[in-house]
């Protein structure tokens, strides 16, 4: 999970007189919203030469255009009075359901955009599914609605070996007691999700993994090979980060396209180029050493694709 749009950056004080100055200034820009408003909306009744379709394109983007200026200009005048707002300040006028993201960062105390969420691979980085949310909900919300896409694309798959998600991995953002259970009950190891800050042992012991597997009650469900798997992935953090970074180098983190629809495409994109990033390294055999462990570990032989038979004499 990481922010899906622009940073404020600062040392998370917030100076009211300085917030005060700035709303009367945006008070002052937007005075004139209402007359130029009313104009628009008589010069566009009077036009002749537009099409329906546009006429209704051009009506819709000016109603959400006034409606959004209505919005902050209502905020502005409660700040600029001293009263407190009854939710978030708006920052993004194209979609109103975007909110600070506060995360903690040292650098950045409150991030603004999307978080999206994805699901995958550990060895390769391919993505299975990926997922841009309606306003800032939690990071365990993220979690069953995308196995759900990856489950719906696995039933499309034929073949004779019955395949399904073993383990999830993830940051300490996902910890929660009633996702675990969940994940549980569809046989789904949770020992890549930490629940303290300390890193997962990557090679535990016959006890430990006994432990883990009582613990989640999926003792003939899962086997202590997977157990182990599963603290392979997830026993530290770059797993995660290092393919939310290949994404952001792709131009995740900069959101061109305006409102939800737009994140949804841009991100849509962003992964498409990714994954055919993914492929071409798999094809060419330009795995990491922690991807060819991970091919060890589940017993993948690499397809020989390259190799050229000469004759022997």
């Amino acid at each position: 999970m990481r922010c899906f749009g622009r940073q404020c950056r600062g040392q998370g004080q917030v100076f009211v007189k300085l917030v005060r100055q700035t709303e009367q200034k945006l008070l002052q820009l937007g005075e004139p919203m209402t007359a130029l408003g009313q104009q628009a909306q008589h010069l566009l009744d009077q036009a002749t030469t537009l099409s329906d379709a546009q006429r209704k394109r051009i009506t819709e983007v000016f109603n959400a255009a006034l409606s959004s200026h209505a919005h902050i200009r209502k905020q502005s005048t409660r700040l600029t009075q001293g009263q407190k707002l009854f939710h978030c300040k708006l920052v993004n006028a194209y979609d109103l359901t975007i909110a600070p993201i506060l995360k903690g960062k040292s650098n950045c105390p409150a991030q603004f955009g999307r978080k999206p969420g994805i699901v995958s691979d550990p060895a390769t980085g391919f993505i299975f599914a990926n997922r841009v949310p309606e306003g800032n909900p939690s990071d365990p919300s993220y979690v069953l609605p995308l196995l759900a896409k990856v489950q719906r694309a696995i039933a499309h798959v034929k073949t004779p070996l019955r395949l399904r998600v073993q383990s999830v991995a993830g940051d300490l953002g996902i910890h929660d007691e009633a996702l675990r259970q969940a994940l549980h009950a569809r046989g789904i190891l949770t020992v890549g999700i930490p629940k303290t800050i300390e890193l997962i042992k990557a090679h535990p012991s016959p006890k430990e993994i006994h432990d883990i597997l009582a613990a989640a009650g999926l003792h003939r469900i899962r086997t202590p090979h997977q157990v182990q798997l599963a603290c392979t992935t997830g026993y530290s953090r770059p797993v995660v980060e290092s393919h939310i970074a290949s994404l952001l180098a792709r131009g995740a983190g900069q959101v061109r396209y305006k409102g939800l629809e737009g994140a949804v495409l841009q991100q849509g994109m962003t992964v498409l180029a990714y994954n055919g990033a993914v492929v071409v390294r798999i094809r060419r055999q330009q795995l990491s050493k922690r991807a060819q462990k991970f091919r060890l570990l589940l017993g993948l032989k690499p397809p020989k694709i390259n190799e050229i038979n000469h004759p022997k004499n």
